[in-house]
């Protein structure tokens, strides 16, 4: 899928706009600002997102639709920017997006349930011509994977986790800049929607058939590595996780990545609220994670974690700096924060495995 970059956005995410609880709206907040007229949520309404968030700046949060249409001049399309329960379009939100698209403006969404498909919503798009780019929707053919993202000649990369919503997208972002600022020939694979939204291509893997999972990420190598030395994958879930596992691992075989860089929040001791359940899985010690996941690769293409990848926002700067001593006390490997500290000692990682792979071929 390959999506227009010229917007500007107001962003959907009533009732839930907060630093972990509307992930897709941060995102695209954190690396395209200048496209965000501003955040409508009815509860943080009168704040800024820096006030919500602690970066973003001055872009406000309304809690008025309509006014946060016509803010900085006037949005040119909605994004949403959360993942209501189940993926579902909640009732109380089609008043709101029916108002956008009789005003023209397009609808970005990540839902699992198709605006396009919605009899009101999608049938008006349809008549007043108006675009809605629903990002889950996957290609209509993709193959079977066959082993041929392992053929091409760029240095793959692909980033695992210890858990979801632990900074695998911010991971292989941070490292991509890093890397072409070193002047590397780096890209970038988005693998969810809103990855998608960022970059402005890629296929959301958790919308596919599970058979054509591995195959979507293969194709989406195979398609960055034309361009590239150095290709970045996205990561989706985890291989511990009770519910998202078969979409990790489709990922890890797809792609064949040669080096992984593993993500994970130092707080976090178990899986995190699993729909409501009291969480259970507890998440192993950095070391058995590399374990489970080398191990898990390597039948189909022996492959090394590169370094760690801490999210340490929720910690004092103190904490968050013992926090990556530790990881790489434990595991040996560089370890980063790369949004709070730098993205040198991952970036550094690849390049250098990269080097060496290209020099050994």
């Amino acid at each position: 899928m390959t999506v227009p970059v010229d917007h500007r956005f107001l962003i959907l995410a009533d009732g839930q706009f907060g630093p972990m609880s509307s992930k897709t709206a941060n995102s695209c907040l954190r690396y395209f600002p200048e496209r965000i007229v501003g955040v409508f949520d009815r509860i943080e309404a009168g704040k800024t997102v820096q006030d919500v968030l602690g970066f973003g700046g001055t872009i406000p949060v309304v809690g008025d639709f309509a006014l946060g249409l016509s803010l900085g001049g006037g949005a040119s399309a909605v994004l949403v920017g959360i993942a209501p329960a189940g993926g579902q379009l909640p009732e109380e939100w089609r008043g709101w997006l029916k108002l956008a698209i009789e005003q023209k403006l397009e609808v970005w969404s990540g839902l699992h349930t198709f605006i396009t498909d919605d009899p009101e919503l999608g049938g008006l798009a349809r008549r007043l011509g108006v675009r809605i780019l629903d990002a889950r929707k996957p290609p209509a053919h993709l193959p079977i994977a066959d082993g041929r993202a392992g053929e091409v000649d760029a240095y793959v990369a692909h980033a695992v986790g210890s858990d979801c919503n632990v900074g695998k997208m911010t991971a292989m972002l941070e490292v991509r800049n890093a890397l072409v600022r070193q002047g590397r020939k780096a890209r970038f694979v988005a693998t969810g929607q809103t990855g998608i939204f960022i970059e402005g291509w890629g296929t959301a893997v958790d919308a596919v058939v599970a058979d054509f999972i591995a195959g979507a990420a293969e194709d989406l190598v195979l398609k960055a590595a034309q361009d590239a030395d150095i290709v970045l994958v996205e990561g989706q879930g985890s291989l511990i996780h009770p519910g998202y596992s078969g979409v990790t691992l489709g990922l890890l075989h797809g792609s064949m990545p040669r080096g992984l860089i593993l993500c994970h929040q130092p707080s976090r001791e178990y899986i995190g609220d699993y729909h409501g359940r009291e969480p259970w899985v507890k998440i192993p010690p950095l070391s058995d994670l590399v374990r489970i996941y080398e191990d898990a690769a390597r039948p189909v293409l022996p492959t090394k974690v590169l370094g760690i990848c801490l999210n340490t926002f929720d910690l004092d700067a103190a904490a968050a700096r013992r926090a990556v001593t530790a990881a790489v006390a434990e595991t040996g490997l560089p370890a980063a924060d790369p949004v709070r500290f730098d993205s040198a000692p991952l970036a550094d990682a690849i390049a250098r495995a990269a080097t060496e792979w290209h020099q050994s071929r």
